[in-house]
């Protein structure tokens, strides 16, 4: 969603847009400072014990928690997050707020702290979700740290097609370089 607002404010795109990143082909287009952005398909979600596995563009360690508000996710998503061989994974702590919202906060692998948001991670939260059944829902409500955040998509048999994620892209930056 970034990269697509970004070249929006470029003038390298309009509205809409393909692009390949390294998880392969995208789609995206922006309306009203909304950007809808074509996530990969998914085939494969191991649901553990605790937790749940899944790729959607990168790993994704989803593990349900109660009082998420106060919960420790730089320590537990530190812990997580290197107890998975490399590259390791991103850890989403999740909590219900109805059955189709779920707050989130990610803990990033190479960031290696909490992030505001990570497209991916709500991605593999709303997959995960649904596929354990804490939703029937093909369209879930994913707040963040950093906003409101959507996924929709298509479940046949277990395999997630037309995954969208929706939400707003801020410049909270700009700099200049000189050389």
């Amino acid at each position: 969603r970034c990269a697509v607002a970004f070249a929006k404010q470029l003038n390298i795109i309009k509205n809409k847009t393909n692009f390949i990143a390294v998880d392969g082909k995208h789609y995206a287009e922006i309306e009203n400072d909304i950007i809808s952005l074509q996530m990969i398909d998914v085939d494969e979600v191991v649901v553990n014990e605790n937790s749940v596995f899944t790729y959607t563009g990168t790993q994704h360690h989803v593990e349900i928690v109660s009082d998420l508000e106060n919960y420790p996710v730089f320590e537990k998503g530190k812990k997580i997050r290197n107890s998975y061989k490399e590259p390791g994974s991103n850890v989403n702590f999740v909590q219900q707020i109805n059955n189709n919202t779920f707050r989130v906060r990610t803990y990033e692998k190479g960031v290696e702290d909490e992030t505001l948001a990570c497209g991916t991670g709500v991605t593999a939260v709303a997959i995960a979700m649904h596929k354990t059944n804490k939703t029937n829902s093909n369209h879930v409500s994913l707040p963040v740290e950093g906003g409101n955040l959507e996924v929709s998509f298509t479940e046949n048999n277990g395999i997630y097609t037309n995954v969208f994620l929706k939400g707003p892209a801020k410049f909270v930056f700009k700099g200049f370089i000189s050389l």
